[in-house]
């Protein structure tokens, strides 16, 4: 039998440390959680909810402070979360564990909940699949958005993890502390696609399109190959671009995607939510641009939903993509049609 831990590391998260570790106890044979220096009552919670709490220095390092916790769990799984994460389902997957070989990684489906600024929306959902579930020997590189490293096959894992760290009250004091390490990072790999990636992204969550702009251009520019993100860039790009009201960059920049991203709900709903604010603040060009929105919005309805692409959001091939296009259909005089799509797909 092989045993299966734990491995979080924790600072000033007395909130949510003992949801995460609820969650996963009845699973695992032990939880550790490293503090890294909390000013609160992080490390009292997390031991009273059953986990073993240790000590670390924080020093601007996620991957040496992660590496940290691995090596004081030395199990022969490590099920890597943060405390701002929880088990939604799958804790058999996990239990069942103990009876597998660690010869491989294996991915957790993450959904992510965050307020949409950039269309307009309320509190959405994006789900991605990560490597968190890891052989005992398996370490971390990378100072900020740190990633295991291994040449060992990828399993999908029946597991479910929420994660509400991109809520407005948790961002607020998150904010700056990424984006530092993103910089001190660049600084040393200035030609690494993914962290300039990471840095827009970073960026386009505090709402700071221009910052954003500038780093998905350039991670774009140094995308050699087409990376698994690529489709989250190009709707993130294309959201921010809408907001810096740069209308025809991202018409021009969509134009070379289309191939590409011809398979992303994603994709074609940010294509559509671009071209109807330029349509509103050109309204000579909008009988030439609703066609184009119509399809697009159509496309997506069309794909479906495809929660393995990554950073997907629910709801874009979709009930989103038929709310835009319901009242697009309502505004060129076609409520009928409007109201049959509505009905399709549980609108009202």
């Amino acid at each position: 039998m092989y045993r299966l831990a734990l491995v979080v590391i924790a600072r000033d998260e007395a909130a949510h440390i003992q949801r995460l570790l609820l969650s996963l106890r009845p699973w695992v044979d032990e939880m550790l959680v490293l503090d890294t220096g909390s000013l609160d009552d992080t490390p009292a919670l997390a031991a009273a909810a059953g986990a073993r709490v240790e000590h670390f220095a924080w020093c601007d390092d996620f991957a040496a402070a992660r590496n940290a916790a691995l090596a004081l769990a030395a199990a022969d799984w490590h099920v890597v979360l943060d405390a701002d994460e929880w088990l939604i389902s799958g804790g058999e997957a996990l239990a069942a564990l103990r009876q597998q070989r660690p010869d491989f990684v294996g991915t957790i489906a993450l959904l992510d909940q965050f307020t949409d600024t950039t269309s307009g929306g309320g509190e959405q959902q994006a789900l991605s699949r990560l490597s968190r579930i890891l052989p005992g020997p398996v370490r971390y590189a990378g100072r900020v958005h740190e990633q295991p490293q291994h040449r060992l096959p990828l399993r999908p894992l029946e597991l479910r993890i929420g994660h509400d760290g991109y809520l407005p009250a948790q961002l607020q004091r998150k904010r700056g502390r990424n984006q530092a390490l993103l910089r001190l990072e660049l600084a040393r790999r200035p030609d690494d696609a993914y962290l300039w990636y990471q840095t827009g992204k970073d960026a386009s969550v505090y709402e700071d399109y221009a910052e954003a702009e500038a780093c998905f251009a350039r991670a774009a520019g140094l995308s050699e190959q087409i990376p698994a993100w690529w489709t989250d860039l190009v709707a993130r790009r294309l959201f921010g671009l809408k907001r810096l009201k740069q209308h025809e960059a991202g018409i021009h920049f969509a134009e070379g995607q289309l191939q590409i991203c011809t398979e992303s709900p994603d994709f074609f709903f940010a294509l559509g939510d671009l071209l109807l604010d330029y349509a509103a603040d050109q309204p000579a060009q909008a009988e030439l641009l609703l066609p184009t929105i119509e399809d697009a919005w159509r496309r997506c309805l069309a794909l479906g939903e495809r929660p393995e692409q990554s950073g997907a959001v629910a709801g874009r091939g979709s009930f989103s993509a038929a709310h835009n296009l319901a009242l697009l259909l309502e505004g060129t005089g076609r409520a009928p049609e409007a109201q049959v799509l509505r009905q399709a797909h549980g609108l009202g």
